[in-house]
């Protein structure tokens, strides 16, 4: 029967029964059985964690939830290689009413290059959305049993943890006068492409038919199809999930080499990660050699440009932080490269956008200053963000002054700087709404942000943990996401 024919006879369309889902009973309803799966994890009832998986991913919720987030995320408008895109309800009821386990294919990456740092690239691999709803819906099913199983202090694309609890933890290994003073920095080679397919067949808890898709599915580059025998696709859903699922069980292989005595703590954010150890000799002879027996057995191997073992008081960077204890005291502060690499793309931004209205330039730098600003929040940063404002104040009155070359300094100020109490050269802009309101936006100050330390998240939550779900709601109203406290700059000009 047609949509046409359906309308006809009264029945609901798929635009409408789309637009009536109850987001909220979805979404409790498909963490009751996740708080389920993590239960029979925790007591290690392996039959009845992989009957609960599959009914999950059987269920009619946790699709319309599989559907919703990959139509809702960044890479929504980007289609694999077959050029689909999910836009309109009707496209995603259908897509959710469609997604099935019985006679599922996973379709070849379309292949692209991303430009890292270094100046090499990293390939990313973009499923079609069809696959990517199918990694979602996996997903749900094999999170709660990831997290039960994952190494304590693994911060890396994990739900509840950040980089800023990874951060926090490195202070409180080595803060006191008694903490280690040797850490190796260990970085994986190309750790999402050469994962041992075999391995994660073995022993990760998902269906394995689905998963030998996903592995098996191959790439397309340039119109040639090639075949993957190595690896996760960087790009999917659920790859960073099997990543950690892989390298977890290192920190309780450490453990059980070491004694309390050799201070040997691992802190892991996806493949970067730090090893503290009482001496050199300690972290060059035991811990790096166990490493890379780890690693070996999962067809991975250290990145021996990346991999250095460096003392405290030298200092070492870490997800963007330089960690360094001076004298006894340690700080954490923006690293330099960092610092370095915002201002460039802050620069950019600014050259490039002579033309643009002044309102669209200030909500496009305040975004980015507030993204930058509040993963740095936690740490010494108070005299970096002084000078990032000088340093963007000075980008901006170069770019206005080769704007209106034959302007005034003070017809320069009056155009695009304000005063509030005793501060001025502030970078603003007004403009009047359809209403007929005057509306004005300025320039965010990083330096007008506080500096609050963070509180680390225990080591065994667990979300979907019964005994966790009080602490949880409790660190999400004492610690709100940083968004909700970022502000926009939009004020109403009086």
């Amino acid at each position: 029967m047609t949509q046409q024919a359906r309308s006809q006879c009264g029945a609901p369309s798929a635009s409408s029964l789309w637009s009536s889902i109850d987001w909220q009973q979805a979404e409790d309803d498909v963490f009751r059985f996740q708080m389920r799966i993590a239960k029979a994890t925790k007591a290690q009832r392996w039959t009845k964690v992989r009957v609960l998986q599959r009914l999950l991913t059987r269920s009619h919720q946790a699709k319309l939830l599989a559907v919703r987030r990959v139509t809702s995320n960044r890479g929504r408008n980007t289609p694999g290689i077959d050029g689909t895109r999910w836009i309109n309800p009707q496209q995603k009821w259908h897509a959710a009413m469609e997604l099935s386990c019985r006679g599922y294919r996973a379709r070849p990456l379309r292949r692209i290059h991303i430009p890292k740092k270094n100046g090499k690239t990293r390939p990313l691999g973009i499923p079609t959305m069809h696959d990517r709803a199918m990694q979602a819906l996996f997903l749900l099913a094999t999170e709660p049993v990831a997290e039960n199983t994952a190494d304590h202090h693994s911060y890396g694309f994990r739900p509840k943890r950040s980089a800023a609890d990874a951060i926090e933890r490195c202070f409180v290994v080595l803060a006191q006068r008694s903490s280690a003073q040797w850490i190796l920095e260990g970085d994986i080679k190309g750790c999402f492409d050469n994962i041992s397919h075999d391995w994660m067949l073995r022993h990760l808890r998902i269906e394995r038919k689905i998963l030998a898709q996903w592995l098996k599915a191959g790439f397309v580059e340039k119109g040639q199809l090639f075949s993957t025998v190595a690896g996760t696709p960087q790009g999917g859903i659920i790859s960073p999930c099997l990543a950690n699922g892989v390298l977890d069980g290192m920190e309780s292989m450490l453990k059980s080499m070491t004694r309390p005595a050799d201070k040997v703590h691992m802190v892991r954010y996806a493949d970067d990660f730090v090893i503290t150890g009482s001496s050199k000799e300690l972290l060059e002879n035991r811990i790096k050699p166990a490493v890379k027996t780890f690693l070996r057995e999962r067809g991975l191997t250290l990145s021996e440009e990346k991999t250095a073992i460096v003392s405290i008081s030298q200092g070492f960077d870490f997800l963007g932080f330089n960690i360094r204890k001076y004298g006894r005291k340690l700080l954490i502060k923006p690293a330099k490269s960092s610092i370095k690499s915002f201002l460039n793309v802050i620069r950019k931004e600014i050259k490039v956008s002579i033309a643009l209205p002044t309102v669209a330039l200030i909500g496009l730098l305040n975004r980015r200053i507030m993204g930058w600003v509040n993963y740095y929040r936690h740490v010494v940063a108070k005299a970096v963000f002084s000078k990032i404002d000088t340093a963007i104040f000075w980008a901006l009155y170069r770019m206005i002054r080769r704007k209106h070359g034959k302007k005034s300094k003070r017809w320069l100020y009056r155009k695009y700087f304000g005063s509030r109490g005793l501060r001025r050269w502030i970078f603003h802009s007004v403009w009047r709404t359809k209403n007929g309101e005057v509306r004005g936006i300025n320039l965010k100050q990083a330096s007008a942000t506080p500096i609050r330390r963070h509180r680390q998240i225990r080591s065994a939550a667990n979300p979907y943990d019964v005994e966790y779900v009080d602490y949880f709601k409790e660190r999400m109203r004492k610690y709100p996401p940083q968004e909700e406290v970022a502000g926009s700059g939009i004020y109403l000009a009086l």
